[in-house]
Formats: C-alpha cells, sequence, structure tokens
C-alpha cells in the first residue's frame, strides 16, 4: 500500500508513459509505477543510502543534484516529471519547475499546504509549524521554501504553467474540497506549459 499523495500521482500516470522522478529518495514511486502502469523512467536523488535503496528497488537512478538543473536531459524527453514534497527544500524553486516543464509534457508537484489550519494555529501560539507533512523542527528542517496553495498557483501564473489539476488531501488522505487552502495538509497537483 502506497501513501496517498503517491496513490493520485499514480493515478495520473497513464499506461506506458517515460516519467522522471526528481528527488526520487528511495524509488519507491517508480517501483509501483514499473509494476502497475508498465512505465520507464529514471528517478534523480542526491543522498546515497537513498540512491541504493532506488537501485534495490529496481530503478533507474541517477545521483545528482536538482539544483544544477535538468540540462542533461532534452526538451520533451518524458511524459511526466514528478516533484514529490521536494519543492520546500529547493533552494531555485522557479528554475526547477520551468526546467521539470521544458523536459516533460506535464509535471506533478506535491508539497505540504503551509496555509493549512493547524499550521497556521501553531504560528499564532508562537511556533514554527510541526505536523506529519512537516516534521521537522525548526532548526533542523530541510525545508527552506513553505508555501500555500495560492503561493504556489501565483508562481505557475509567473513562470507560464496551467494548471490542469488540483487535489488537495487532509492528515488522514482523504481529498477536502472546502476552504482547501485552510483545511488540506497536502497539495497534489498536475501541471503543465500554457499553449
Amino acid at each position: 500500500m502506497i501513501r496517498p499523495d503517491l496513490a493520485v500521482i499514480a493515478g495520473w500516470i497513464k499506461p506506458g508513459a517515460k516519467v522522471l522522478d526528481l528527488g526520487c529518495g528511495d524509488g519507491l514511486l517508480l517501483s509501483h509505477l514499473q509494476q502497475a502502469k508498465q512505465i520507464s523512467g529514471y528517478g534523480i536523488e542526491i543522498d546515497p543510502q537513498s540512491v541504493v535503496a532506488s537501485i534495490r528497488n529496481g530503478v533507474n537512478v541517477l545521483q545528482m543534484n536538482l539544483e544544477t538543473g535538468l540540462s542533461g536531459f532534452d526538451d520533451r524527453s518524458f511524459d511526466t516529471v514528478i516533484l514529490s514534497q521536494t519543492l520546500q527544500a529547493t533552494k531555485h524553486t522557479e528554475t526547477i519547475l520551468r526546467d521539470m516543464l521544458r523536459v516533460g509534457r506535464e509535471g506533478i508537484v506535491t508539497f505540504p499546504n503551509f496555509g493549512y489550519w493547524r499550521n497556521r494555529l501553531q504560528v499564532m501560539l508562537g511556533r514554527m509549524p510541526k505536523s506529519e507533512a512537516m516534521p521537522y523542527e525548526w532548526f533542523n528542517t530541510p525545508n527552506v521554501h513553505l508555501c500555500t496553495l495560492e503561493d504556489f498557483e501565483a508562481l505557475c501564473g509567473l513562470i507560464g504553467a496551467r494548471v490542469a489539476e488540483r487535489l488537495v488531501i487532509g492528515p488522514q488522505g482523504h481529498s477536502v474540497r472546502f476552504c482547501p487552502n485552510l483545511t488540506g495538509s497536502l497539495a497534489i497537483y498536475r501541471i503543465q506549459p500554457r499553449g
């Protein structure tokens, strides 16, 4: 059984697609997609232990830093490029999103929603948020850019991306529709280049 957000991503991937997973971690998503959707693809990961775990899970993985860009990949060489719960840990967010849409026909991006009501409450009470989606303390977090749904959608407009689909889920993994920027803890977007 995979995490609810990964199940959504898998549902958006077409059978036989070419997929690039940026920050693939242990490769479980790509491994699942290979078995369930017969995709072909690669993972990109910087952490040596995660690279080894990906290889053990049968995933083709390249050890490299996303921050240096995707210049080694041709335009439109993938059907889908995935950035799952990695966006908030990137320093050059705008550049990475542009590169995703250059090498892929579409991108799938997931991130913890900083606008979630429990996060807002923790800030109002004087503390930085800590939750299942953001499990780190302020002093040891890999997160450098936290955002809300509205922030991300504004960035998409800035870089010329179109939001093709959005799903927001709560802490239990169920889809939320009422005030998603307030009630959803994790955002999942399908984005495409405009035009």
